[in-house]
Order: structure tokens, then sequence, then C-alpha cells
């Protein structure tokens, strides 16, 4: 019998492809299952145009036979089958396929689409076997043809018997190396996961000869084990099915069966978009953080299918940065996949789905916010600090999206407030959005900078997380209003107090140029200050960078040694001024000790270090003597 070349592709190639293209070696049981699929779909669309040829769905299943003893794995299909012409084209020349051919000369719309468009798929049997076998029996000859290749140089094509039309593939798995081992292959249940995995949806029955325990007759108590045969895919997958059949429990199951989370999803969205793209998607928002979420090792993306076989498992195309705690799945017919299936061309339809995606996942939660505040308050203590580095991220470029999503503690709610809600309840007088930073709200309530916009009546957010200011001083503003820090060196309350502030200043200026001289290298300024009411002095901050942003960048890895300017601001009002004021005129050491021990009460006030720990002891000594 003559041994055929391959066409065009050396082993060489092939080779290559079966080593590079596809990653996991358990890909072949979905592409082959996948072919089988076709072969009934090419089927069902010769019987809509063929009246001699029937169709009835129930009627048609791919079965999968292991035997250990032979080392062989088949796959049988009741389909279209193939002539001898057509097994030489097809799976003579790597890439050709039949399904696209297919695909391409039929017009028929009606939910029945080829799965598989590239002839490569077939090719990763050679992963796992060191021969393939394939029979097939065309509804179009009644001779059936045996094709036969060790995947290396060529394959020979001869006459086989058959009874029916269909096709049946038997892959003489490999033997063990020191490396893989082929033995799991052979398994049942490892056969049944990667069934379960990636063709659970596959329209027709998968069957296989599975193994059970059942009641012993006539022995109470007692089981054996009996092997029957079980359709072990699901086939009609719940993102198909109508919304209205589906419960809330429906989700939850789907959620715990694909394991996206050991808790129970705080929300769902089910999408069946019929558009530019056609596809169906079911995500989630989940309740807990995973524990890897805010490490590097996490992975962000959706499961994305090719109607209904598994592509990706992460598909991270799918979802932007800042929504990548959303879990979920995504299946389109649409998509255009390059040389197998495994390899997505990240092209207009993709970024079309993923656009969509993040507008509904938005809206989502703007619902959530607005009619389930628990729920969606239990989001954000999950998830809002990714939203702030979605809003601070890439220069700000997603703010807009993600503004009205954020929320805060303030010094008037007892509960996290957004910025909509903040704004609508500002006084008329007041211009800006008023924010303080710190450890905690019990220590923000407490700083001096919060006095004077307090008294005025207005509300603060609080501000306590690491990422919070560097988001806000991107987003800048909210429906045209600025934000404006309490510790701002800038913050202007009232025109008349500053024109005062200016008069005290042109007074005190000697004072206030030696005390700046005592604190060279640590001040920008000394001032007095109109915002500090009982406290006696604070540090400001003049510039982008805030004394809270400061202790950020100072406990980053990279340390760059970025520091706030920062102004001291001296409370007028306050006995200490006094002792200042009378120590400048009479006493320059005295100065000198005060100026010192302020700015240490300072930079303690806002939970800064003391520069020298054991000169402030000394100087604290010095008062007390």
């Amino acid at each position: 019998m003559e041994k055929k070349q391959f066409q065009a592709e050396s082993k060489r190639l092939l080779e290559m492809m079966i080593n590079s293209i596809y990653t996991q070696k358990e890909i072949f049981l979905r592409e082959l299952i996948s072919n089988s699929s076709d072969a009934i779909d090419k089927l069902y669309y010769r019987a809509l145009t063929d009246e001699a040829i029937s169709f009835e769905q129930d009627r048609y299943a791919i079965h999968i036979d292991a035997n250990k003893e032979e080392r062989t794995l088949s796959l049988t299909d009741t389909g279209m089958g193939m002539t001898k012409e057509e097994l030489e084209a097809n799976l003579g020349t790597i890439a050709k396929s039949g399904s696209l051919a297919f695909k391409k000369a039929t017009e028929t719309k009606d939910g029945h689409d080829i799965i598989g468009q590239f002839g490569v798929g077939f090719y990763s049997a050679f992963m796992v076997a060191d021969k393939v076998t394939v029979v097939s029996k065309s509804v179009d000859d009644p001779q059936a043809y045996k094709w036969e290749s060790d995947g290396s140089d060529g394959y020979t094509i001869e006459p086989a018997e058959k009874d029916l039309p269909g096709t049946e593939i038997t892959l003489h798995i490999k033997e063990n190396t020191e490396d893989e081992s082929y033995d799991e292959f052979l398994e049942e249940f490892r056969l049944r996961s990667i069934v379960k995995k990636y063709s659970d949806f596959i329209r027709y029955p998968i069957k296989m000869q599975v193994s059970t325990h059942q009641p012993k007759d006539g022995e109470e108590g007692e089981t054996e084990e009996v092997i029957e045969e079980q359709t072990i895919n699901s086939m009609v997958p719940i993102w198909r099915k109508n919304k209205s059949e589906l419960t809330k429990e429906d989700y939850e199951h789907f959620y715990q069966e694909k394991h996206y989370g050991f808790d129970k999803p705080l929300d769902h969205i089910h999408l069946s978009v019929d558009g530019a793209v056609r596809y169906n998607a079911i995500l989630f928002i989940p309740e807990n953080t995973p524990f890897d979420f805010y490490s590097k090792e996490y992975e962000k993306g959706l499961e994305l299918y090719a109607n209904g076989v598994l592509i990706m498992e992460k598909c991270a195309d799918l979802l932007p940065d800042f929504f990548s705690f959303v879990k979920g799945m995504v299946d389109s017919e649409d998509l255009s996949l390059n040389i197998s299936r495994e390899m997505l061309q990240h092209d207009r339809q993709l970024k079309l789905i993923a656009k969509n995606i993040q507008s509904k996942i938005k809206s989502q939660l703007q619902s959530m916010l607005k009619n389930n505040r628990d729920a969606y308050v239990k989001f954000y203590q999950s998830f809002g600090r990714q939203l702030k580095f979605g809003v601070y991220n890439e220069y700000g470029a997603h703010k807009k999206v993600l503004e009205d999503l954020l929320l805060f503690h303030s010094s008037t709610e007892d509960g996290l407030v957004s910025l909509s809600e903040y704004v609508t309840r500002m006084k008329e007088d007041q211009e800006k959005i008023y924010y303080a930073g710190g450890e905690s709200i019990d220590r923000i309530k407490k700083l001096p900078q919060t006095e004077l916009v307090a008294d005025k009546g207005y509300e603060i957010l609080y501000f306590t997380e690491d990422v919070d200011e560097f988001a806000i001083k991107m987003l800048q503003s909210y429906q045209e209003k600025e934000f404006q820090s309490v510790s701002s060196a800038d913050l202007k309350m009232d025109e008349d107090d500053t024109e005062q502030s200016e008069e005290e200043a042109d007074a005190n200026k000697a004072l206030f140029e030696e005390m700046k001289s005592v604190l060279a290298g640590k001040v920008k300024d000394v001032r007095l200050s109109k915002r500090l009411k009982t406290h006696p002095v604070f540090l400001a901050a003049d510039g982008e960078v805030t004394i809270e942003m400061e202790k950020v960048l100072q406990a980053m890895p990279d340390n760059q040694h970025v520091k706030a300017e920062k102004v001291l601001e001296i409370n007028p009002n306050h006995d200490v001024f006094k002792a200042i004021k009378a120590a400048h005129d009479t006493d320059q050491e005295k100065l000198k000790l005060y100026t010192n021990l302020l700015y240490s009460q300072a930079l303690l006030i806002e939970g800064l270090p003391l520069e020298d720990p054991v000169e402030f002891t000394k100087d604290m000594c010095k008062v007390m003597v």
C-alpha cells in the first residue's frame, strides 16, 4: 500500500505546530470533539435541502471509548462522514479545513454553526498519539475508507468496513516517558474532566462508558461496580436559556460549578446581544476579595467560548483592569479564530464585546448603588480600592467612567457617601469639595486643620486609604466642583480673613523669618493660621504633594525621597503664640527651643516620624526645668 506524503508541510512543520500552537496536551480532545460536532452539523445542513436525508437530533451523538489494554482512545460520531477524496483533502493537507469550506458554501443560519474552521485541530492528536487511524463512511458513498498516519512524513488511505455513515478516530496513545505521563488520557475521570472543561456545551450528547456503584440485588447495604453508558456533557448552556426561566439559585449554582469563587455573587449580569457582534455572557460581581487579588499572581479575565467550546480560561482583553474583579464567561459565534481554537485574533469583534461589557458592568454597579445600597457597600469594601486605582492609573484616562462609583467616609454621615451625594448636600456658598487624609477616621476627626471647615458647616470627605489622594488629584473636580484639601497651604475660606492675615503677617515678619531660619530645610514657610481654633500649630502642604502622599511615597520600596513642601501654621489666638513673641523679644535661645518643639508637635499631629527623638526629649526637659 502506497504511503502518500503530506501535500504542503513537512514533519518539522507538524512537530512545530503540535508543540507550540497548543499550550496544553489535553486540548486534543476538545479539537476532536469539535470536529465530530461539525460532522453532525454538516449532516443537519444537508438534511435541510436533501429530502433523502432525515435528521432527528436525538439520534446523533459522539462516543468516547478508552481501551487501557490496547492503549487506544476512540471518538466516533454519527455525522456526515468523508469520502476517500475528502479524507485526502481534509487530512492530507495540514490546515485544510472541510468545516471552513462547508461554512463558506452554505448561507443557512438557524443556530447550527460550524465550530471548527481550521484543519490544524485534527493534528493536535499527535501530541498524545504516535499513530492515528481514521475510519470514515460518507453518506454519499457506500464504501468506507481508512486513513492512517504516524504524523511523521505521510499517510495511507485504503478501503475499510463500516456499517453506518460517520467517522471513527482512533488514537494509539504514546508510551509514558520520564517527563510525560500519557496514561492519564486513558483514565475515565481525566477524560470526563476534560470534556466538562472544554466541551460541556457541545449541542450533541457526548457518551462514554462510566463506572458507577449501585445497590447489589438481594444484599442490603452492599454495592457493586456497574459499567454503563452515560452522557457526560450538559449540552444546553445556561447562557442560552431564556432569562425568565432562570432563578437566582440557578445563577449561584453556575457560579459555584464554574469555581468562580467560594462565596456567593452579590449580583449578576446576563447578556444576550444580537448586534454588530453576536454574543451571550453571564457576568458576576463577587462578594469577597480573592486571597491573591491585590498581588502579581492574580489573573483577570473571563472564560471565552466560541459557539459553546471553551477557547480561553481567562481572556484578559475582555475586562479593563479596574473591573478585574468581575467573573464569568462570554460565548460568541462571530469571533475570528487564528490557526487553532486556542489562538484568538485581537480583532474588532473582541474590542466591541469588551467595550460593551465595560458599559454593562458600570450600569449594573450604578444600579446596585441606587437600588441595593447594602450590597454595593459590601462590594465596595472588597473592591473599592481597585476602582480608585482605576481612576489614578493611565493618567486618569478612565476617571469619567469610575467617578460615580466612588464612595468615601465623611464628617456628616455615618456610612459611605458618593460624590454625587456630597455635591447634592453642598451649601449655597460652598465652592469646593473638601477632604482630609489620615490613617483612620478617628485620627482625621482630631486634625487641627479640619476645625475651620467644620465650623463653616461644610462636609469633609475622609480619605483613609493610601490611594485616595492620588485618585482625587487625578480626578481634579467633580461636576465642576474642585477638590480642596483642608491641609492645603492655599486654603482660602474668606477674603476678609485673608486680608487680616496679611496685615498680621507683616507685623510679625521678623519673628517668622527667624523661625524659618531655625527650621531651614524643614519647612518652606512659617505663617499665622486662620483655620486653627483651639490647637496651637499644624503643618500645611504647599504644592501638589500632600503630607499624606509623602507618607505613601516614602513607604514604597523604590523610595524616591519625594517630600511635601511644608508650611508651619501657628494659631495667633493661642497662648503658645504669645510665648513665642515674648521669646523673640527677650530670649533668642528660648525662641529656638519653642520653634523646634512646635515643629516636632506638628510632625506628631500629622503622624510623621520625629527627625531626632533624642533631641526632642532634651527640648521637653528644658521646658520642664
